[in-house]
């Protein structure tokens, strides 16, 4: 397996990472047992980058992250994510980065995954109302105490990431990034390489939709969060269909499935690019782990940004993207 460094502080992963979300929520049905054995193969092909967060489940699925590598710790970087409030309201979504929440949030995640210290620590999203200088400044401390390794921030705005950034050391921005979600290349990801900080893409396959398996709204279970995705919803699914099938003919062309093409392309924006497809079955986490055996040429990354150029496909990334910039304060 590659290696790819993130940051300047001396994080090394994997080439590809293991995203866990979809295993215990989110994306319809969950068996423990082959996420389980998803993870442990991930693992025996060199994938030891695992990414979790405690509000998948919520808390779920850091429980079953820890199950999976218990006994096999050394072996692994672990990322695990703070900052998204849930509550017994499932449609709840708050958002909290002052320091005692920073603590209290980090030993939750250290119980559940059956460990002593994270690797990457993220905040998951920014607080509109605590100072990110804060919030950072409480993870550093953590560092300090051998709890945390690594600092990392997820879907912040450029300013956010500088002022993060002169507070402490960051080594990873997670942000969605793939055929489909281009929004932050124009100045996001300039940041982040001016400041030394590594990029780590989540939903590389564009929550799926990338892999050309989605035909119909009615191939996802009834509780399936991307039924509210407006990417996913009537002329917006129709349109983003018609640019995925091109995207299939470029890569039956290659010799490789539409996946493995939208996933090396992330690959191919730079060596500070960690993508972290996520899935709960052993034959997709083969698949998208063969991409690190594609090599795009400047003719195929030629042929795909003019099927896949910045703005093309419809729709919005959520239902509230205010939310996501971390601009609407909790309930």
């Amino acid at each position: 397996m590659q290696t790819r460094r993130l940051g300047k502080q001396g994080l090394v992963v994997s080439a590809q990472g293991l995203g866990c979300m979809g295993m215990s929520e989110f994306y319809g049905p969950t068996d423990d047992a082959e996420s389980i054995a998803t993870i442990h193969r991930a693992i025996e092909l060199g994938v030891t980058f695992i990414d979790t967060a405690d509000m998948y489940g919520p808390y779920t699925n850091e429980e079953l992250v820890g199950r999976a590598v218990a006994g096999r710790r050394h072996e692994v970087v672990l990322a695990t994510k703070f900052g998204i409030v849930r509550t017994g309201d499932p449609s709840y979504r708050g958002l909290r980065g002052d320091p005692a929440y920073v603590r209290e949030s980090c030993e939750g995640s250290l119980r559940r995954l059956g460990t002593d210290y994270i690797d990457l620590y993220y905040l998951h999203r920014a607080d509109p109302r605590t100072p990110i200088e804060d919030t950072v400044g409480a993870m550093a401390e953590l560092v300090a105490a051998g709890k945390v390794c690594y600092i990392g921030l997820s879907e912040v705005a450029p300013e956010t990431l500088r002022r993060a950034h002169a507070t402490a050391p960051i080594s990873a921005l997670q942000n969605e990034w793939s055929l489909w979600s281009r929004d932050l290349e124009d100045e996001v990801v300039p940041t982040a390489r001016e400041l030394g900080i590594g990029i780590v893409p989540y939903s590389p396959l564009g929550r799926g939709f990338l892999t050309g398996q989605i035909r119909s709204i009615d191939d996802l279970a009834p509780d399936d969060f991307r039924r509210t995705s407006p990417r996913f919803q009537g002329e917006n699914f129709q349109r983003n269909l018609q640019l995925v099938d091109r995207v299939r003919e470029i890569a039956v062309e290659r010799g490789a499935t539409p996946a493995q093409l939208a996933l090396a392309w992330v690959h191919a924006q730079g060596n500070d690019v960690v993508p972290i497809p996520g899935t709960k079955h052993r034959r997709y986490l083969e698949e998208n782990v063969a991409t690190l055996d594609i090599t795009l040429t400047a003719e195929d990354l030629r042929r795909i940004e003019e099927v896949a150029q910045k703005g093309t496909f419809s729709g919005e990334r959520y239902p509230n993207m205010a939310y996501v910039r971390g601009i609407t304060p909790p309930k």
